[in-house]
């Protein structure tokens, strides 16, 4: 199915978003800070637009890995025009091969949601942070407005996966969408799934309204807790 969406995808997130995905990614960068000389896992990466925004001139090191191969591809053709660019890996996001604590930070846009085995998938990623390593997951959420969550709705249920489907020509791609996003736990309970995998949850940050949510985490550090790194203020 994502194979089958990819030759689109770039196009369709910002056409379905307004583009409002580039301030997303951009918020995600804000809040995550990269320094020079950091690892970061940019996972479920897709065809790379997050991993891209952070490597763009911070100097930090970083990997962007998917477990579909398409996806890949169009993000490694992308990256002849960064400077410097990711690195791309196949892998299983429930099962990383990646030794523990090989990470300062992991990033996660749009594909927590997806993972067969939420908690599992949290707890490898919680494994291969290093101690005061940071995780940042941008994720759909559920806007609670009176008059703009029954908006939404309508959009995110009839408008977005009947455009989707057809732009992308695959006929479940855009229908799963929204079934996983009304599947996936609300802030308050995805946050006690971090906290069940060892993870200290620092803010949980509702953007365009609600209709996504910035979870931002880090895994406790060995150094007193004064001396760990910060995610990043919501300023």
């Amino acid at each position: 199915m994502f194979a089958a969406a990819a030759p689109r995808y770039d196009l369709l997130n910002h056409l379905l978003s307004m583009n409002v995905d580039r301030l997303w990614r951009r918020r995600v960068v804000q809040a995550l800070r990269p320094r020079p000389g950091e690892r970061i896992l940019d996972l479920c990466t897709g065809t790379g637009d997050l991993a891209f925004a952070l490597s763009a001139g911070t100097g930090a090191s970083v990997v962007g890995a998917d477990f579909c191969l398409p996806m890949l591809r169009i993000a490694a053709r992308k990256a002849s025009k960064a400077s410097p660019p990711p690195r791309w890996l196949q892998a299983d996001a429930l099962s990383l091969g990646f030794p523990a604590s090989s990470f300062d930070a992991v990033t996660v846009a749009f594909g927590v949601r997806n993972f067969e085995d939420v908690p599992r998938g949290i707890t490898e990623i919680a494994r291969v942070l290093g101690p005061g390593g940071r995780l940042a997951v941008l994720e759909f959420s559920e806007p609670k407005g009176r008059l703009f969550g029954p908006l939404y709705r309508f959009y995110f249920h009839r408008v977005l996966p009947a455009v989707g489907n057809w732009i992308s020509g695959s006929r479940g791609a855009y229908s799963y969408l929204p079934a996983t996003v009304d599947g996936f736990p609300d802030p308050p309970a995805f946050g006690s799934l971090l906290e069940e995998a060892g993870l200290e949850v620092r803010s949980q940050e509702p953007l365009t309204g609600g209709i996504a949510t910035l979870h931002l985490a880090v895994k406790p550090s060995k150094e007193p807790a004064g001396e760990a790194p910060e995610c990043g203020s919501r300023g």
